[in-house]
């Protein structure tokens, strides 16, 4: 036995039409579950390595310019090495990444006291100042907290947020407090005004070196100056009343 639906369509008695009725792919987001991926798109492919495609380069050219078995054996060396000088070297966007995340630390420290202050656990009190920040930090917060909040060990939850400049003090402090049951909004409290206190001093030493390293290029345009306007003509006129 069939109907027809208000929109037009045939369905079999006893079965929902297609029509109007949210996807397979909308009803597992619909409830909280992960649709499942489609064929890998080619912007998903693996990008070359530029690294090792440079320093294969470099090598071609050390075994063009010098000839000979000493190019061949000199190349291979080359390569690897400038392969493991480029990978050590830190990519803009990474500093910029790692330098958000440094300056966001000190207040993510005193939302998260203020919000255990006002009574909320741990998982819900991460997981809350995830959602007021903006940036990578809140990413690595929003980990924290769901972590937490699944049932995982403070370990292993806080450990999302290595590699975060300061962060290994907010870390131990929070391993502390499962330990112990000590309050951690104190020493959160106190944490953020330490990570303040090491910003700014870091800024005056960087202040610092840069007014040292800036004497090395203004030397180098004034010496010059200095030998032609003020040795040379009096070398040449003690050579001139010698000669």
């Amino acid at each position: 036995m069939t109907a027809r639906n208000p929109a037009g369509h045939l369905s079999s008695a006893g079965q929902p039409s297609s029509a109007g009725q949210p996807s397979s792919a909308g009803q597992l987001r619909a409830a909280g579950l992960p649709s499942p991926a489609g064929p890998p798109s080619s912007t998903s492919r693996r990008r070359p390595d530029v690294i090792r495609l440079v320093a294969v380069l470099a090598g071609l050219a050390v075994a063009i310019v010098v000839e000979g078995w000493l190019g061949l054996l000199g190349a291979f060396p080359a390569a690897f090495l400038l392969d493991v000088l480029l990978r050590r070297i830190e990519s803009p966007a990474v500093r910029r990444r790692r330098q958000q995340e440094a300056a966001d630390l000190p207040l993510a420290a005193d939302l998260l006291a203020a919000a255990m202050r006002a009574g909320a656990p741990v998982d819900r009190s991460v997981l809350a100042v995830a959602e007021a920040l903006d940036g990578p930090l809140a990413g690595r917060l929003a980990r924290v907290g769901r972590t937490l909040l699944l049932g995982g060990g403070p370990a292993e939850a806080w450990s999302a947020l290595n590699g975060v400049p300061g962060a290994e003090r907010l870390t131990a402090a929070a391993l502390r407090s499962a330990n112990s049951g000590a309050a951690l909004a104190g020493a959160l409290t106190r944490l953020a005004d330490d990570l303040r206190a090491d910003r700014a001093t870091a800024a005056e030493a960087s202040a610092r070196r840069a007014g040292v390293l800036i004497v090395l290029p203004l030397g180098l345009c004034f010496l010059p100056a200095f030998i032609l306007a003020g040795l040379v003509p009096v070398i040449v006129a003690v050579l001139g009343d010698v000669l």
